[in-house]
């Protein structure tokens, strides 16, 4: 039965649950019909017994309901208590209010009675607490001025600043006009404002050069060293906004801050727009900052407790800044403690926020202009003068006194000592930097490696980066300025300004910045820089560009005009001697204020630069080029985009044009002096008088190139670093080298025609046929590695090349009779010739190295570029003539050199033995030394290969002189022929001879001593077959026809040998021994 179950039963009845659940649920019917159940007992059997049952039931029934109203029962009573109190209660109410109602009419008849007089009493009552709230606002504006002091002390300058313009306000209100008391009050304001403008304006000047508490490079000392921080501005919420920078738009979105009111959209003095993306080091927060902002404008941080996470998942700070925790909350401090900004970003927009509150936003921008220059020129001087104490105190051995009177000259010296060229002391006594040294026009510390150039890099780098920051903070100022300019309320006649600006990005906003815009910044900034690398290189004003004095008098000069980019473009104003701060048109107040053009206290001297660097001079334009360049880059990467089109390189252009204009005619003046000394000095073509015993093919070992070829090597790998630290002037400079090398080229084609005019063997090279068999000539396989040369790459058979060295034999032996003085007889001149030819190789070598390596440099820059494309674009000119061609050419002229040797030594020994065919072989007794001749040669060969053997390789000494035993071995069996007689004893002699010569030539020790063996056997066993009877040498050509030819077998039957009989048909016998 579901229906008993709520039924209220204790626990020691629950057997009525039970009893109750065997009850039939019929009994239970909402329509209960009992005619069933006396139809069902009056059939039943057991009638009693049913009877029972239903009884039983009832009395359990009945005990459920006991139960039920016993458990109900109390609640019941209590019910019953609590309506007959509402009861009672009710009814007394109806008695009071009966009672109130008749006090009502009878208060209601008195005061109308009195109602004049009530009506007095409240208006007194109003006056009283009016009188007394001015008392009391009268008492704290007295006591403002101390407040305002002490938050002065705190540097709570925004709290002090609030201050002020709240009591300045109160002190306009009505009624207190004209509280003679408060006449002191206000002028201790109106001083007060005047203190604050100052305090605000010198400590935004702190932190504007990175010199204050909070700046960007105090608050990043103790994170990752001194890596430069990717500072951002912030957004401003307007209509028609300017355009912004590019750190200025990461800002948009949840950076705004409100420029205007909750509802009525004025301006409100106490409200300030800002924001930013970089993250500060906070003093209460514990704020660990990151260097670099992330590309969607959120940075990351680490703090301690109390921040919060943005949307990309990065910490970001909701603390309210140190500087603002006495300030009134307000739009502005909350929009503070919202920001994720730096917090150097953060302060520089509260003290801008300051001077907008104070109205003086113009007089601010005047006096940040007036003291731009003398503020960076101070800086500068400061970094450089802590480097040189840097410097001084690092050196060991001088102490600080002796340190500051230590002139340039001493400190150069000691430069020139520690950082030398490597004294690689050769074999010859001569080393790499004496060559240099006698011929570049640099010392070797302002060589492209030097220390000066290291020392002008390092200093250059460090003074642009410390700008580069400064200039970030000027750009984060002079965005708010000139946003704060427009919306600048004079708290002196208070007025409401609308919100809604319509800003035009052409406008003419100098004025009311007091003629500070960020063009001027731009401008003054590289000015400085640019004299300051004048004075690196000691650059005279007339080394500057004519544009530098043009754009120096339109900035000081020009008149109002409608063209607001030529005026607010990044104009260029160089200055050398002339320290004019040129302040544009649109700062004319300060000059009706009585301001002076020149800045005060404008430094003229120098930056000291001296004490830094081991030298000055032209030559350190190569180390200022590659700074001014990055330093280009980094400006235009910051520069808001209302710049980005009006030119932002003129360091960089200055720069470039003393590079093209002074630089580069100096330098080439400068080298081709050095190339003329190095090739007309009577050295320099001259072979080295204390040469090795020996070739080595190290030029730090002794390599004997001559001094002059040398001194060109030195010098083009010179000026080819000088291209490697400007790429854009590569071309140029590989352009000058191409020069000296042509020039040198000609010198040492002038030197070898002086060994060679009229020489038969340079006539002999010059042949067409000639040329081409000494192409083909096995022995020119030591030129294959030369370009374009034309050698033969596959190894021909023996039988061609024997029949190349037969064709190259014959020509040179129908050359006989070879005059004396068709013969380089002047071994000077040989040697010359050796020495030049090697030097020649060396330099095509070096030549080759400089060329790939500089077109490698290229193609690494042209892909850098292509990968990341540069805001400006530079292109390098493309050489003409590239410098493989300029190594083909020396290598030729090398190869020529020996091709001259090579026959030189073979008509001289062609020479010496056309003296065979002049005399009989008719000795009476057995040879004992070789004939004069053969001494005479043998003897040339030896001394020759003695005096050339250190000027040249092992190969090209076999080149020269392997030519030697096959002309003596072709010339020793045509001379047979010329030969009228010949005994034993001769022929002896002939063998003598060929053993002399093969000895000579075995002394060689780059020549195979094998094939000289092989061909001079030969000849020996041609000689001795004199010896042999008709039949024996018969059967001999039998054995051995392919020993020697036809013509060389009929060539023995001819000679008259005493005691041999040789029949008359022995031609033809012969003849019959060879194949027809």
């Amino acid at each position: 039965m579901g229906i008993f179950d709520g039924l209220p039963i204790s626990r020691d009845k629950s057997y009525l649950r039970e009893e109750l659940s065997r009850i039939d649920e019929s009994w239970a019917a909402a329509r209960f019909d009992s005619l069933p159940h006396v139809v069902h007992i009056l059939t039943s059997k057991d009638r009693e017994g049913d009877v029972q049952i239903l009884k039983e039931q009832s009395d359990i029934i009945e005990e459920v309901v006991d139960e039920v109203v016993h458990a109900y029962h109390g609640g019941f009573n209590k019910a019953i208590q609590n309506y007959s109190q509402i009861l009672r209660l009710f009814s007394e109410s109806a008695q009071d209010i009966g009672v109130l109602k008749v006090d009502l009419a009878e208060a209601k008849n008195l005061l109308g009675a009195r109602n004049k007089q009530l009506h007095q009493l409240w208006y007194r009552s109003v006056t009283l607490r009016h009188i007394i709230s001015l008392l009391d606002q009268i008492e704290g504006i007295a006591k403002v001025p101390g407040r305002i002091e002490k938050l002065i002390a705190e540097k709570q300058f925004y709290a002090a600043v609030q201050l002020h313009v709240q009591s300045s306000l109160m002190l306009e209100r009505e009624g207190l006009q004209t509280v003679g008391a408060l006449q002191d009050v206000r002028s201790e304001l109106t001083k007060l404002r005047g203190v604050l403008f100052y305090k605000v304006l010198e400590d935004l000047h702190s932190h504007l050069y990175n010199k204050g508490e909070y700046s960007s490079v105090v608050s990043s000392i103790n994170e990752i060293d001194d890596a430069m921080p990717t500072t951002t501005a912030f957004a401003f919420s307007m209509n028609n906004s300017q355009p912004l920078s590019r750190r200025t738009r990461l800002l948009k979105g949840d950076n705004q801050l409100g420029t205007y009111g909750a509802g009525d959209r004025f301006y409100r003095p106490s409200s300030v727009d800002g924001g930013s993306s970089f993250d500060g080091h906070d003093e209460d927060g514990a704020m660990d900052v990151q260097d670099d902002a992330t590309s969607d404008g959120y940075t990351t941080m680490r703090v301690n407790g109390g921040d919060t996470v943005s949307r990309d998942g990065k910490i970001v700070s909701r603390q309210i800044p140190t500087w603002l925790s006495d300030s009134t909350p307000d739009e502005f401090v909350e929009a503070m403690r919202k920001s994720d900004a730096p917090l150097h970003v953060k302060y520089l927009q509260t003290m801008i926020e300051c001077l907008c509150m104070l109205g003086k936003v113009a007089a601010a921008g005047a006096i940040i202009s007036q003291r731009l220059r003398p503020t960076i020129h101070e800086i500068i001087s400061t970094k450089i003068k802590a480097q040189a104490d840097h410097v001084n105190s690092s050196r060991p051995g001088i102490g600080q006194a002796a340190s500051t009177m230590l002139t340039g000259l001493h400190y150069l010296k000691g430069r020139l000592e520690s950082h030398q060229l490597p004294k690689q002391k050769r074999q010859n006594g001569i080393t790499l930097a004496g060559t240099l040294l006698a011929v570049s026009p640099v010392s070797p510390v302002m060589s492209p490696s030097g220390t000066a150039q290291t020392a002008a890099k390092e200093l250059l780098d460090s003074i642009l980066d410390t700008v580069v920051r400064i200039f970030e903070n000027h750009i984060i100022v002079g965005e708010l300025l000139e946003l704060k300019s427009s919306q600048q309320v004079d708290l002196n006649t208070p007025k409401v300004m609308a919100a809604d600006i319509n800003w035009n990005p052409d406008s003419d906003a100098s004025h009311d910045t007091g003629g500070y815009t960020l063009g001027f910044s731009l401008t003054v900034l590289q000015s400085e820089c640019q004299q300051l690398i004048c004075e690196i290189l000691r650059a005279t004003p007339e080394a500057a560009s004519a544009d530098a004095a043009v754009q120096t008098a339109r900035l000081a000069n020009k008149a109002p005009s409608k063209d607001k980019r030529s005026e607010d473009g990044l104009t260029f104003a160089f200055r050398f001697t002339d320290a004019t701060i040129p302040i544009p048109n649109q700062g004319a107040d300060l000059i009706r204020q009585g301001w002076s053009r020149r800045g005060p206290n404008v430094l003229q001297e120098g930056y000291g630069t001296a004490a830094v660097l081991p030298e000055q001079g032209i030559y350190l334009a190569a180390s200022v080029y590659r700074p001014v360049v990055q330093f280009t880059d980094k400006v235009a990467s910051m520069l808001p985009e209302k710049f980005s089109q009006l030119g932002n390189d003129g360091l960089l252009t200055f720069v470039e044009n003393f590079v093209k204009d002074h630089f580069l005619p100096t330098m080439f003046v400068d080298y081709r002096k050095g190339v003329q000394q190095a090739i007309s000095s009577p050295a320099a073509f001259r072979p080295r008088a204390h040469a090795a015993a020996s070739y080595t093919p190290s030029i730090e070992k002794g390599r004997p190139v001559l001094q002059g070829l040398l001194a060109i090597d030195l010098l083009a790998k010179e000026v080819l670093g000088w291209a490697q630290a400007m790429p854009k002037f590569a071309g140029d400079l590989i352009n000058y080298v191409q020069t000296f090398l042509e020039r040198t080229y000609e010198r040492c084609r002038t030197s070898y025609m002086e060994a060679v005019l009229e020489k038969q063997s340079y006539m002999l090279i010059g042949r067409h046929d000639v040329e081409n068999l000494m192409r083909l000539d096995p022995a020119s396989a030591c030129f294959r590695n030369s370009l374009d040369q034309g050698i033969r790459e596959t190894s021909a058979s023996d039988a061609e090349n024997i029949e190349v060295e037969m064709e190259l034999s014959d020509i040179l032996l129908n050359l006989r009779p070879i005059k004396q003085e068709n013969l380089i007889r002047d071994d000077n001149k040989l040697i010359l010739l050796a020495s030049l030819s090697d030097s020649l190789e060396y330099v095509a070598e070096s030549i080759e190295r400089l060329g790939k390596s500089s077109m490698k440099d290229q193609d690494q820059l042209e892909e850098k570029r292509s990968q990341k494309p540069l805001h400006h674009y530079r292109t390098s000119s493309a050489p003409p003539k590239d410098l493989a061609s300029f190594a083909e050419e020396y290598r030729k002229l090398s190869i020529d050199c020996l091709k001259v040797l090579r026959i030189e030594m073979q008509l001289e020994t062609i020479f010496h033995m056309q003296e065979m065919t002049s005399r009989e072989y008719l000795d009476d007794q057995d040879a004992e030394e070789p004939d004069d001749f053969v001494i005479s040669l043998t003897s040339q060969i030896t001394r020759r290969d003695e005096e050339m053997a250190p000027f040249v390789a092992g190969e090209k000494r076999n080149y020269i002189f392997g030519g030697i035993c096959s002309i003596a071995a072709n010339a020793f069996m045509k001379a047979l022929v010329d030969i009228k007689s010949i005994n034993l004893f001769g022929v002896q002699q002939i063998c003598r001879n060929s053993i002399a010569l093969e000895q000579a030539l075995a002394a060689i020790s780059s020549i195979d001593n094998e094939a000289i063996q092989l061909r001079l056997d030969r000849v020996r066993t041609y000689y001795e077959l004199l010896n042999m009877p008709f039949e024996a040498l018969l059967a001999f050509i039998a054995e051995h026809e392919h020993l020697f030819i036809s013509a060389e077998y009929t060539n023995l039957l001819k000679v008259q040998v005493p005691g041999r009989e040789i029949p008359s048909d022995a031609e033809d016998r012969v003849a019959e021994v060879f194949p027809r």
